[in-house]
């Protein structure tokens, strides 16, 4: 039997698609979090905390890959040496590891916290592959569901995303995990670019609601980097083909028309 592939972050947004693929691909999964899991086909759970490291040596032992989904917005650095440390010890053969495109160009602590989680994994003596990626669809949503709470919509000039839809991203993450370690490799994003207005603006149709605007102006070098598109992918990125506009048809085309109607 194949030895099993350990997911961290398995019960999160793109584990939640991930571990399904992995299965359907025939291979055994082994979930890490914090609480644990009910046990399903050919998929196991077990309890660990990255952040202090306790339970990780026993999650990782006699698996083959590692697959690191887990992320927050402060800590990954630490959480993710905790793990290449561990992996590390029991022999693992494949860590594959997903970060952000802007962790190495975007003056922000959430940012640099990715880049030197990417650092531990190149620098872990375990055969590695990493990639970044964009927002995705899910985050953005939250995001400006929350901005359309307000009676005047914040929005900062020049501040452009180019979110990618999370089943592509799993689809790219299965694909890694089941070849060989290749380093850093291209960006996966979405397919086009967006004004933050623009999102704000599909939202807004889509659930059949009106809002005013106000633009404003993000400040210091973390704005400077945001308007210069340094969290935008580079040209050798791959690129989705699910647009924001499909992914709200999928996810609020309904819903909204029940509201309005």
């Amino acid at each position: 039997m194949n030895a099993p592939i350990l997911v961290t972050g398995g019960t999160g947004t793109l584990g939640r698609l991930v571990v399904p693929l992995l299965r359907e691909a025939g291979h055994p999964v082994r979930v890490l979090s914090r609480h644990g899991g009910r046990p399903g086909d050919g998929v196991t759970h077990v309890t660990a905390d990255l952040l202090t490291g306790e339970g990780i040596d026993p999650a990782v032992r006699g698996v083959g890959t590692v697959l690191h989904l887990a992320g927050g917005p402060k800590g990954d650095d630490v959480a993710t040496r905790h793990l290449v440390d561990a992996a590390r010890r029991a022999g693992v053969g494949h860590l594959v590891h997903i970060s952000a495109i802007g962790a190495d160009r975007v003056p922000l602590a959430w940012l640099r916290s990715k880049r030197d989680a990417e650092r531990a994994v190149a620098a872990s003596g375990v055969p590695w592959t990493t990639i970044r990626a964009a927002q995705f669809h899910d985050l953005v949503l939250t995001m400006v569901e929350k901005m359309a709470k307000l009676p005047v919509v914040p929005v900062p000039g020049g501040l452009r995303l180019q979110p990618v839809d999370a089943r592509e991203v799993a689809e790219r993450m299965v694909a890694l995990t089941l070849g060989a370690p290749a380093g850093l490799v291209p960006e996966l994003a979405g397919p086009r670019v967006y004004g933050l207005d623009e999102l704000v603006t599909g939202y807004l149709a889509t659930v059949g609601r009106r809002r005013l605007r106000l633009p404003v102006r993000l400040p210091g070098k973390a704005g400077r980097a945001y308007r210069n598109g340094d969290n935008l992918a580079r040209p050798d990125a791959t690129l989705g083909v699910r647009t924001w506009e499909a992914f709200l048809a999928e996810r609020l085309g309904q819903t909204a028309a029940g509201v309005r109607g």
